[in-house]
């Protein structure tokens, strides 16, 4: 009988790893889903604005838009956005988890990992919320390097001057972290 009864306890321990196993890819995906929307979408709005008015156009553009879309794409209990090491918009700061996720994709960069390849995921629990957590690396690409790049222009300089005062986003190479997608949602509040 205590083997039965072991068996069965077992067998619920195992079905309900296997839900939540399922539950995180299921999360996963759709962290995915929004990082790769938000990158798509800001992408796309940056190329408009460089092609309609260059580059520093282009810092006007991200400084409204990007904050815009992460807005438009935090609903249903995600939260979305950026951040980076090197910030260039200080409401953009890492938290601990973020900056130490930041940190260990640097270490994966510098071991030839590359930057589109590294993102990583994790449950944690801090004074009774649970959350999801998701990063996915941004790597510095073609359109980035004329406002991130090592060889900025004066009109870029100017406006970044005057956006963002303390930016500290530049001298980026191509293949370089230039930060991070971050993706939470609460699963369950105990408070």
């Amino acid at each position: 009988m205590r083997k039965f009864i072991f068996a069965i306890m077992l067998l619920q321990f195992s079905t309900q790893l296997a839900a939540e196993n399922e539950s995180t890819a299921q999360l996963e995906e759709q962290a995915k889903h929004l990082s790769s929307q938000l990158a798509m979408q800001l992408k796309a709005r940056l190329k408009n604005a460089i092609e309609t008015g260059g580059p520093a156009h282009a810092i006007t553009a991200c400084n409204v838009s990007a904050p815009q879309i992460a807005e438009e794409l935090s609903k249903g209990g995600w939260e979305v956005g950026r951040t980076s090491l090197k910030l260039r918009n200080p409401a953009n700061n890492p938290d601990e988890w973020e900056r130490s996720t930041l940190l260990e994709f640097e270490q994966q960069l510098a071991s030839g990992t590359p930057a589109a390849n590294l993102h990583t995921s994790a449950v944690e629990a801090d004074e009774g919320v649970t959350r999801y957590r998701f990063m996915k690396a941004i790597p510095v690409g073609g359109v980035c390097m004329a406002c991130h790049g090592e060889a900025i222009s004066e009109d870029v300089q100017s406006a970044l001057a005057e956006k963002y005062p303390q930016d500290a986003a530049t001298d980026y190479k191509p293949g370089d972290l230039r930060g991070a997608f971050t993706i939470t949602k609460i699963l369950s509040e105990d408070r």
